[in-house]
């Protein structure tokens, strides 16, 4: 029979910095501190390490301890090509291609490499209905707009992940994307009518549930309608009447991370886990601060032998802990799983899909090769070294690999150098014409400014919407439009092979554009 501290432990999983568990890590999982780990880009290096790193965790622990990522697909992606792992495009892609088949296995693909690294939990899929197109934290994470469909494709990304023996988690409960605060930065409050919730934003969350997902994320946003009190990670009405009596779920609920500005701008780590696990949480992430996790395990534990944490609330937490882990018994390692051919070409087959033509002028779509052309990217925050370098990022330099006449820049989408900016420019002024590949331009001023100011000097325009479509909208005038929604390798491939007329994109948008700016 484990102890009040091991069981406390069971409900808190944490991050840490480094490639190799640090000490105290190892330490904690030895004394049942914390009940697993969750992992980010940070610790992540290559196949090899990723696998070494699980097993040292495992081998630390007394008992199975949950290793969690958040694998969502496309932009969230904590596992990438440069690594030596395999991409797939995004959920705003899945939701183009409008396949349940293709998402369930593009899903199971994903959930096969986590599997064969030791990893049992995964941080997806997100089921946001697209509300609100000034939301930062959705984007092409969404699977679309239209709840059935969103509803079909959640509950095929569930049975991909979880077939392939990964536990997968609904997200972010009970939908964040009617709101355009990040919660990573504020608290974000919706006052409207809670009935838009039951029309809207649950119903893909029913969907989840009924397709027996393992767990459901609940999310930082306050909601008024249902409590004007508390945000919903630490909301019983929240948890336990809505997700637990109204939906009827019944296996693991699991905070946001809990040092998102959300929470840490009101409340302390450790009265905010106490405050989470009577909401009815039994999973609480801590993901990146000692001293936070340190003090969380303190106060729960306090609060649990004070009696204001009751001790059956403790025992369901980790019944259904247990239970979850018995679903999802880690595997060992097996590292010929990973980048398997026939899974790069069905994450290429999934890109090709989810590629969506808006628009398409005949004489510049596809690019021309005895055309003038200019290829300006604007970098993924990822791939701002390579800027800062005078390099060539994904999108541009794939292009270039395949047209070597044309000219590229790559710019970043705030602060670019003035040196950089004149040469799109000049770029721009003297091209036939100018490829011009945006990531959200419509949520960053700076980055939309100057994409105007490159399209007003081109002579004509092919726009590449890589993340959110609704740039095609703030940027009009182009004579072809191509939307990735999603800047997962797989996805930059498409988009470059559609530039060359390799294949039609025949995808549809899944969010309605017009309506929504």
């Amino acid at each position: 029979m484990p102890s009040l501290e091991a069981k406390i432990g069971q409900m808190l999983v944490v991050g840490f910095d480094d490639l190799t568990p640090p000490d105290y890590i190892l330490e904690w999982l030895a004394a049942e501190r914390i009940g697993g780990v969750i992992l980010f880009a940070r610790n992540v290096a290559s196949p090899a390490q990723v696998a070494d790193l699980v097993r040292a965790c495992r081998e630390a622990a007394p008992r199975p301890i949950l290793v969690a990522i958040d694998q969502e697909g496309g932009a969230i992606s904590r596992l990438r090509s440069s690594e030596g792992f395999t991409e797939s495009p995004g959920a705003m892609a899945l939701g183009a291609a409008d396949s349940e088949t293709l998402a369930e296995q593009v899903s199971a693909g994903l959930a096969a490499e986590l599997a064969a690294l030791g990893i049992n939990w995964n941080l997806a899929p997100v089921v946001d209905i697209t509300h609100n197109i000034h939301n930062a934290s959705v984007g092409v994470r969404s699977l679309g707009r239209d709840i059935h469909r969103v509803s079909a494709l959640a509950a095929a990304e569930v049975r991909g992940f979880q077939g392939a023996g990964v536990a997968a988690t609904a997200k972010h409960f009970p939908g964040v994307g009617n709101t355009p605060v990040d919660t990573h930065e504020a608290l974000a409050v919706i006052s409207d009518d809670p009935d838009y919730l039951y029309q809207y934003d649950l119903v893909p969350f029913r969907a989840a549930v009924a397709a027996g997902v393992a767990a459901v994320m609940v999310n930082h946003v306050r909601f008024d309608g249902l409590d004007a009190q508390y945000p919903a990670t630490l909301s019983p009405r929240v948890i336990g009447d809505l997700l637990r009596r109204d939906i009827g779920f019944t296996g693991v609920a699991c905070t946001d991370c809990m040092e998102m500005k959300a929470i840490t701008n009101h409340y302390g780590a450790g009265e905010s886990a106490v405050l989470a696990a009577l909401a009815g949480e039994d999973i609480i992430f801590f993901s990146h601060t000692r001293a936070y996790q340190a003090e969380a395990h303190a106060a729960l534990l306090a609060a649990a032998q004070a009696g204001r944490l009751p001790l059956a609330r403790v025992d369901e937490a980790v019944s259904r802990i247990q239970t979850l882990l018995a679903r999802f018994p880690a595997s060992l390692p097996e590292l010929t799983a990973i980048r398997h051919p026939d899974r790069l070409a069905l994450m290429q087959q999934a890109a090709r899909a989810g590629l969506v033509l808006l628009k398409s002028d005949p004489g510049v779509f596809p690019l021309k090769p005895d055309a003038r052309i200019g290829v300006v990217e604007f970098a993924s925050y990822l791939e701002s070294g390579v800027v800062e370098r005078g390099g060539l990022t994904g999108f541009v330099a794939r292009l270039a690999g395949q047209l070597p006449q044309a000219e590229c820049v790559s710019l970043r989408s705030v602060d670019t150098d003035a040196a950089g900016l004149e040469r799109a420019r000049q770029l721009a002024a003297a091209c036939d014409v100018l490829v011009l590949a945006t990531r959200s331009a419509h949520i960053i001023p700076e980055q939309l400014t100057m994409a105007r100011d490159l399209m007003a000097r081109a002579r004509q325009v092919v726009l590449v919407c890589l993340r959110n479509p609704y740039d095609a909208a703030v940027l009009p005038g182009a004579a072809a439009v191509l939307c990735a929604c999603g800047d997962g390798e797989p996805s930059l491939q498409a988009g470059v092979e559609a530039l060359l007329g390799h294949f039609t994109p025949a995808a549809k948008l899944p969010v309605p554009l017009e309506r929504l700016v």
